[in-house]
């Protein structure tokens, strides 16, 4: 029988699941616990097909919009991207038992958004058109009161009312260094523009990113595992490609993988965006395994210990 051909994998580290998204999971899970099947859930809780998938075997009904539920007297969970004002208020015009699984850390953009909107700031959104969390940042305010910058050539382009009554938020999953140029173009076109205190883009996400920017010169492919419409997901894929990682690929599942690409390959690196189970890592590795010989090591960038606490009226004292 033929060797198996020699491979090593390396880890990106951290990877995977955020305390965002874990606390976004365990909301539909305590959830059913609590109240049993169904559990409806607003927009996919987060973006990763065998997270929905899973949650849907155990009773959690998914819609897009509020409209789909019938009267009921079932939980309404709101995804973790957050969600526009007019959906909360829809659901307790329905009399719904909402919960809001908002990661905290796109409510304290939000909050941003609406401080900035009541000192009488123009506001700038860098981030993407039509991803949920976009949609929901936008939706804390009146039509008109956000412009939304995608680009270093949007903010080129924009041209505001009053060049000193600015401020700027963005969407926490964006890439580190994209985010960067856009906003030095804002500063350097209007020195005087409000930006966070901290930092928008979420630990998570950049934690993320330097692990991959550590991996993916040293390796000759490097995988992401995240679904395609998991922007976090295709950063990472985008982070890899920009450090001259020659093959950077998207995975939802080990199905996906397409062998022919790795072919002749000697290292691989792989990582997880922050709503991709590590079983699908583990899946991964275990189809790599049954075509080479593994050597397997881990890279790390940072150390993450962040915890948030599930909606008060699902946790454990609530019920006393």
């Amino acid at each position: 029988m033929q060797a198996k051909p020699q491979l090593k994998i390396v880890l990106c580290s951290p990877r995977g699941f955020c305390a965002g998204v874990v606390r976004a999971i365990d909301t539909v899970e305590r959830a059913l616990k609590l109240y049993g099947a169904p559990v409806y859930v607003r927009h996919e809780i987060v973006h990763n097909r065998y997270v929905v998938d899973s949650l849907r075997a155990k009773g959690a009904i998914f819609v897009e919009e509020l409209a789909e539920i019938p009267d009921t007297e079932a939980p309404v969970v709101f995804s973790a991207h957050g969600v526009p004002k007019s959906v909360p208020a829809e659901a307790e015009t329905r009399n719904f038992f909402s919960l809001d699984a908002t990661c905290p850390l796109v409510t304290k953009v939000h909050r941003e958004a609406a401080i900035h909107f009541k000192r009488g700031h123009e506001i700038l959104l860098i981030g993407h058109s039509h991803h949920p969390e976009v949609v929901g940042t936008l939706g804390q305010l009146p039509a008109g009161a956000v412009t939304l910058i995608e680009t270093a050539e949007d903010a080129e382009q924009f041209t505001p009312k009053d060049a000193d009554n600015l401020a700027f938020v963005t969407q926490t999953t964006l890439s580190i260094d994209d985010t960067a140029e856009i906003v030095a173009v804002l500063k350097s076109r209007f020195p005087n523009i409000h930006g966070p205190h901290k930092e928008d883009i979420c630990y998570a996400t950049t934690n993320r990113q330097l692990a991959v920017k550590k991996v993916a010169p040293v390796v000759d492919a490097l995988i992401v595992v995240g679904a395609p419409n998991s922007s976090n997901s295709q950063r990472l894929r985008e982070v890899a490609e920009r450090e001259g990682c020659p093959i950077a690929v998207l995975a939802q599942r080990a199905s996906d993988i397409d062998w022919a690409k790795f072919e002749g390959v000697r290292s691989v690196g792989i990582t997880a965006g922050a709503s991709a189970p590590e079983v699908i890592v583990e899946e991964i590795m275990d189809a790599f395994a049954e075509r080479y010989e593994l050597n397997v090591e881990t890279v790390s960038a940072a150390e993450e210990n962040e915890f948030f606490p599930l909606p008060r009226s699902l946790r454990p004292d609530a019920a006393e």
